[in-house]
């Protein structure tokens, strides 16, 4: 096709008819091309797809619209003129129907002829800009939906929240974890930016979308979606551009935070309540040491040794909180090394008793043994059952009354190995109960005043036992005294 002429087929019977149009025609600058019967018009129109057809309608060897139809079949979009001086109501409608552009009579002037090209050209330029447009339409749905495919699968995959936006701020792709993540009950496609989104997302969108110049840096922000540290997220928003290095979107990914900063913030208790434990310890064996080194302060030699023997008890236990943070630290960090062997419960509890026989004695406690015969071992590290046992049986022991009674059970029951140790001790409170296995925390009443401890016995008895994904329970009543139950699994 020219640039501004039609490329023109005349297929008419009549030579000088047809060798006259040619002549004006290309006069005027249109290619032609002539058939002088309909089956070489047909040959002609089915064999090049020209941009418009003269077809006469009535010829010797062929009909007229028998070559309209034949070229509309190949080309539909190649526009049909019948020359005729023998229109008819019928044929008109036949020709219609077989895709005719419009008559031209004959015989027809020059300038009837150039009109009626004018016009079908017009309509063959929209044709072909149609045809273009429904191309590229299908090429870029078929590429979408390609695309959206391959995104789906990804998306589908990831647990973060995602959101497309394109360079005008509307949304163009969201998922379900984007809802979630971001307390929204609905986002439409097509949208700008909602109203509901966190300030913090709208400003770093609108950033990149503003701006005159393509921002390829990655932004990042914190939000707290929900109050009270329910929901915490984290949006990173990303430029995606264009093969010309322009602004095409920008994509919003939405990471859960919530228990990261949970830990933060668990962190930060923690260090809080250390640094509350160890400050107590030394602040009282700097006030003794302090009161010994001052001159001006006459001290006997017994009391000298009283504060010297005080020192020792407050630096023991502040030696002792540091050994159990050490062995919390290493359970957090998984460093702390294992030998796995099989312990027999029965003899593990015996030897444990043995050890704090001195103590039973002093308190008068007495312990009542309950095992079941042929216990099957668990497998575990020897000095972490240990501890678990001397833990639980050393609080029994501090926590009973004088001339109370310990009662220690062992059983199978399933697939777990239970062990039970029950005191007629102090017991404690509801809310005691509640914060029992917290860092650091000592139950604190008139009866646990004198009492010593770390705070940190029962946080590690616990972690030990869930690290062998075991269970460990309490039952307590304030003034009767405590039950507790360990449930170790015996096929580890």
């Amino acid at each position: 096709m020219l640039e501004n002429k039609p490329n023109i087929l005349i297929v008419d019977d009549e030579k000088g008819l047809r060798l006259g149009t040619q002549r004006l025609l290309e006069e005027e600058g249109y290619e032609v091309t002539t058939a002088e019967n309909g089956y070489e018009g047909i040959t002609l129109g089915t064999a090049c797809d020209f941009d418009i057809a003269i077809i006469d309608m009535k010829m010797p060897d062929i009909d007229g619209l028998d070559v309209l139809g034949a070229i509309k079949k190949v080309f539909p979009n190649t526009i049909c003129i019948v020359a005729t001086a023998f229109a008819s109501y019928d044929t008109a409608i036949e020709a219609t129907r077989l895709g005719a552009f419009s008559y031209i009579p004959k015989p027809f002037t020059p300038d009837e002829l150039i009109y009626q090209l004018k016009l079908a050209h017009q309509q063959r330029t929209l044709l072909l800009e149609a045809e273009k447009l429904k191309k590229e339409r299908e090429a870029q749905m078929l590429e979408i939906a390609n695309e959206k495919s391959r995104l789906n699968t990804i998306i589908k995959s990831i647990n973060d929240g995602v959101l497309v936006f394109n360079r005008e701020g509307k949304v163009v792709y969201f998922n379900s974890s984007a809802l979630k993540y971001l307390n929204l009950t609905e986002i439409k496609i097509g949208d700008n930016i909602p109203d509901e989104f966190p300030p913090q997302i709208s400003k770093l969108l609108n950033k990149y979308i503003s701006s005159e110049e393509f921002i390829g840096k990655t932004y990042t922000t914190q939000i707290e979606v929900l109050p009270n540290g329910e929901l915490f997220v984290e949006a990173a928003c990303s430029p995606i551009k264009n093969p010309d290095k322009t602004l095409a979107g920008v994509v919003v990914v939405i990471r859960n935070i919530t228990e990261l900063k949970k830990v933060e913030l668990i962190k930060s208790q923690f260090v809080s309540m250390v640094a509350h434990e160890l400050k107590t310890p030394m602040a009282a064996v700097q006030g003794f040491l302090n009161i010994m080194l001052d001159s001006q302060i006459p001290l006997p030699y017994e009391k000298q040794q009283e504060y010297l023997s005080r020192s020792v008890i407050r630096l023991r236990s502040l030696l002792d909180l540091v050994n159990d943070l050490l062995d919390i630290s290493r359970m957090e960090l998984k460093t702390k090394q294992r030998e796995i062997v099989e312990i027999d419960m029965s003899e593990a509890v015996k030897s444990t008793l043995l050890i704090l026989e001195l103590d039973l004695q002093k308190k008068g406690v007495a312990v009542i043994e309950q095992f079941d015969e042929k216990l099957p071992p668990i497998k575990a590290d020897i000095n972490e059952i240990t501890r678990v046992i001397t833990n639980i049986l050393s609080n029994a022991i501090k926590y009973n009354k004088d001339k109370g009674t310990i009662t220690v059970t062992l059983s199978s029951v399933q697939n777990y190995l239970v062990m039970k140790v029950a005191d007629t001790g102090i017991g404690m409170k509801p809310e005691e109960k509640t914060n029992l296995f917290q860092e650091f925390f000592r139950a604190k009443n008139e009866k646990t005043r004198n009492i010593s401890g770390t705070g940190l016995g029962l946080t590690i008895v616990k972690r030990i036992i869930e690290s062998y994904n075991g269970k460990i329970e309490v039952e307590s009543e304030y003034g009767k005294g405590t039950l507790f139950t360990i449930l170790f699994p015996i096929n580890i």
